[in-house]
């Protein structure tokens, strides 16, 4: 996410720290390059003037300028005021405490990822709590299948899907939806609502009839994020409109600059509550500011890695690996048993990017990277090896190469490139696990 924008700030980091003491000539010069950077993500044009102005006012006002660590204190200026730009990091969800239902209405746009993320979170409420029993409402009457959608989604979570069809309002679906789940003893009702192409009255009407029979506990507002600043002119419409409590951005894995995820909480004053990084329903992220803004700036987000690998690790197994990877005796057969636990936490390189550094690995790796496609191809040539060559790879010369290539139908290139890109991601995992930034890179605050 927002790649683009990362690269162009970690150019401009390497450029200041350069110089010893900075000039406010420097100081003009790193805001020009940052300013054209958010703008170019797509962060809207007055957020991005009040963001380089505060972070120029709090440069040449403090003693930035004349202190021996200048460069460093501007790369953490830069830092809290994104952070400062996401607002603070209040991504609880409402939560009822009386047994009655907790009620969600997600709206949005068509096409958006409304009704997708509807099951997201659905999946992620029942992660989080063995007692959550969510049930999902179909209020979208507009949309041809959209009921028979949702009832896909809710089939694939493990959710029950309430719904009367499509010959009564959404408003009446959504007040026996509610009397549904209290009397069955669901914890959490997520009401699915109908969209349109763009805003309008018709939409909104529809809208504030089911907000007043549910009187949803959150309202949340489904964003594209490959919409861009358009995103911030919905969420404007919306939120003057229904008051909503906070922000999902979805697509936030798609080719986007992703600007509008910087730009909403400083034009509408609500925070961003979750993002949506791919399109399995797990593919659901809380959102904090500070993470968010750490893996911007290329320092990976360890926080929700260790998030991830916790919920589909266990404890002894994660023990062991971290052992081998401080003292480098990781093989390819471990490789190999990691595989699967690593896919359900995630895309790998999704995963990697979280690491502090990895931004820079991935550059030096060139321009095929890791390709995490090849990963079924990586399986066949593992298992064509011996037990003795998986758990030492350095053994692999020339004739093993063929016959491996041979076994598993690749070209001899392929195992190569193979064992090659283990040996960098090897190296790269056992210096993250000894406490050492890939690259010799060290945190700049």
């Amino acid at each position: 996410m927002l790649e683009n924008l990362s690269d162009k700030l970690q150019e401009m980091f390497a450029n200041l720290n350069k110089r010893g003491k900075l000039t406010e000539k420097d100081i003009d010069d790193a805001l020009k390059m940052l300013r054209l950077s958010l703008l170019e993500a797509d962060v809207n044009y007055r957020v991005v003037k009040d963001f380089t102005k505060q972070i120029k006012e709090k440069a040449i006002g403090g003693d930035i300028i004349s202190g021996l660590n200048g460069p460093q204190q501007v790369i953490k200026l830069v830092r809290d005021e994104l952070e400062n730009m996401l607002g603070a990091d209040d991504i609880t969800l409402a939560q009822k405490t009386d047994g009655e239902p907790t009620v969600y209405m997600i709206v949005g746009l068509q096409g958006g990822g409304k009704t997708t993320t509807a099951g997201k979170l659905a999946k992620h409420l029942k992660s989080k709590g063995k007692s959550n029993k969510p049930l999902l409402v179909a209020t979208d009457l507009q949309r041809p299948a959209a009921i028979s959608q949702l009832q896909t989604i809710g089939n694939a979570v493990g959710v029950t899907v309430f719904e009367k069809g499509t010959d009564t309002t959404p408003a009446e679906v959504a007040k026996l939806g509610l009397q549904f789940a209290k009397a069955e003893g669901y914890t959490h009702v997520i009401v699915d609502t109908a969209g349109r192409l763009h805003v309008d009255d018709a939409l909104m009407d529809e809208l504030e009839d089911v907000k007043n029979i549910v009187s949803p506990d959150e309202i949340l507002l489904a964003l594209d994020a490959m919409t861009g600043q358009d995103a911030v002119n919905v969420a404007t419409q919306f939120n003057e409109k229904l008051d909503i409590t906070g922000f999902i951005m979805t697509k936030m894995d798609g080719d986007t600059r992703g600007g509008g995820a910087l730009s909403i909480r400083a034009v509408t004053g609500k925070p961003i509550k979750f993002i949506g990084i791919g399109e399995k329903y797990d593919a659901l992220e809380e959102f904090h500011p500070n993470r968010f803004v750490s893996r911007i700036i290329g320092m990976g987000d360890v926080l929700t890695l260790i998030e991830k690998a916790e919920a589909n690790f266990d404890l002894e197994n994660a023990e062991v690996l971290e052992k081998k990877l401080k003292n480098r005796s990781f093989n390819l057969e471990d490789f190999l048993a990691q595989l699967d636990q690593m896919e359900r936490m995630g895309p790998l390189d999704q995963l990697l990017d979280l690491l502090p550094g990895f931004s820079q690995v991935k550059k030096n790796l060139g321009p095929q990277g890791l390709d995490t496609s090849r990963f079924k191809q990586m399986r066949a040539i593992i298992s064509s090896m011996t037990i003795e060559e998986r758990r030492r790879p350095e053994i692999i010369k020339h004739s093993r190469k063929q016959r491996i290539a041979k076994g598993s139908g690749v070209d001899i290139s392929a195992v190569s490139q193979m064992l090659k890109q283990f040996e960098q991601m090897k190296d790269m995992m056992s210096r993250f696990a000894s406490g050492k930034m890939p690259g010799g890179m060290r945190l700049p605050f």
